[in-house]
């Protein structure tokens, strides 16, 4: 079966499905002006995939934001990644930063309506740079 690669935009996430390399994920942010749309082709892969899977798939979800469109499209791809766990051995990962209790909530909420196996993956994504400042050196801050 063909791979599944869509490039990230500053809106839409990077969705990679290859089975022959096994590497399935979604990650960025997915706010696409028609989720409806930009989902559809990745639920027709999921449908075609699941005719024939590999004996075991592991799903990585490392989404950092998605608008309400996008959580009804990405359940609709849980639901489908479900239905492949009749057939074969099926796990997804859900990617979550350590602080975001939205993305954390959402994962949990998910782990309900399906059956597949749901594995919570906890980071921390460090926004400071400590490296940067050099507190020997005073003369870069101006007031």
């Amino acid at each position: 079966m063909k791979p599944l690669i869509i490039q990230a935009t500053e809106d839409t996430p990077e969705i990679v499905f290859d089975p022959l390399n096994n590497v399935f994920k979604i990650s960025n942010v997915s706010l696409p002006e028609n989720a409806i749309e930009f989902y559809m082709p990745v639920h027709a892969w999921l449908k075609k995939y699941r005719e024939e899977p590999n004996p075991e798939t592991i799903f990585d979800f490392n989404i950092e934001y998605l608008n309400t469109a996008s959580s009804k499209q990405i359940f609709e791809m849980i639901f489908l990644i479900d239905k492949i766990n009749e057939n074969s051995k099926v796990s997804i990962r859900w990617h979550y930063d350590k602080i975001d209790e939205d993305m954390f909530a959402l994962g949990l909420r998910f782990t309900n309506l399906v059956k597949v196996k749901f594995e919570m993956v906890e980071y921390e994504k460090s926004n400071f740079d400590e490296d940067r400042f050099d507190s020997d050196d005073d003369d870069d801050f101006y007031y």
